[in-house]
């Protein structure tokens, strides 16, 4: 089963590729950059911060730039923890509070700029700022993420509860309708008796005065 920081991320990838696909049908005027607002991620394990982008030019690499920054609330000094340079591509910088624990997961042909974090601690909690260049754009793209850091997840949503419900809610009423039915066909059913009996009852009257006539003459 997928966690919901996978099945966000791989939406995050999927909006970004239908993006890509009507920019490239119908043309664009500027970048957007594509990343999830809000992150949980559980203590002390593996999460991926995606980032993607969208340009109307492709990527060059003499001339694009990147960086991934990091801040512990918006009134914070950015901290600089990724970054591109032409000939080695994705670098993570050894900020004393990552170490060793960024690492670059995206694809740059696909305009994929996503990082993990694994060994999730408390204190990585913050602002992650993804920041993308890709001239001739003159607009520099920028997604900002809310990571927060839990020590347990919510438990999966449990539908046994809900599909109890719902059948016997679904049970109690198809129950109402065939009583329903049912009462309706008595009804129907007691309706035809009496009016049989009426017009017995009638044609014996119209005997009964037949054959007094005949007795009369």
């Amino acid at each position: 089963m997928s966690s919901p920081a996978q099945e966000r991320s791989s939406g995050v990838q999927l909006v970004s590729a239908a993006l890509l696909l009507l920019l490239s049908l119908s043309g664009c005027s500027s970048m957007d950059v594509l990343v999830p607002n809000n992150i949980n991620a559980l203590n002390g394990t593996t999460v991926k911060i995606p980032c993607t982008f969208t340009s109307c030019y492709k990527m060059d690499a003499t001339k694009f730039a990147m960086n991934w920054t990091y801040q512990e609330s918006l009134n914070d000094t950015e901290e600089m923890f990724m970054t591109f340079y032409r000939k080695k591509g994705m670098v993570p910088l050894r900020l004393y509070r990552f170490g060793e624990r960024v690492t670059f997961v995206g694809n740059l042909d696909k305009n994929d700029l996503s990082i993990t974090l694994s060994d999730v601690q408390l204190e990585d909690e913050g602002i992650y700022n993804c920041y993308v260049r890709n001239p001739p754009d003159r607009i520099q793209g920028h997604g900002v993420i809310q990571l927060s850091v839990v020590t347990e997840l919510p438990p999966p949503r449990d539908s046994t509860i809900a599909v109890a419900i719902g059948a016997s809610v679904g049970g109690a009423l198809a129950l109402l309708i065939l009583s329903m039915v049912v009462v309706k066909c008595l009804r129907r059913h007691r309706k035809q008796e009496l009016i049989s009996e009426e017009k017995m009852e009638e044609e014996g009257k119209l005997e009964a005065e037949g054959v007094a006539e005949e007795g009369t003459k």
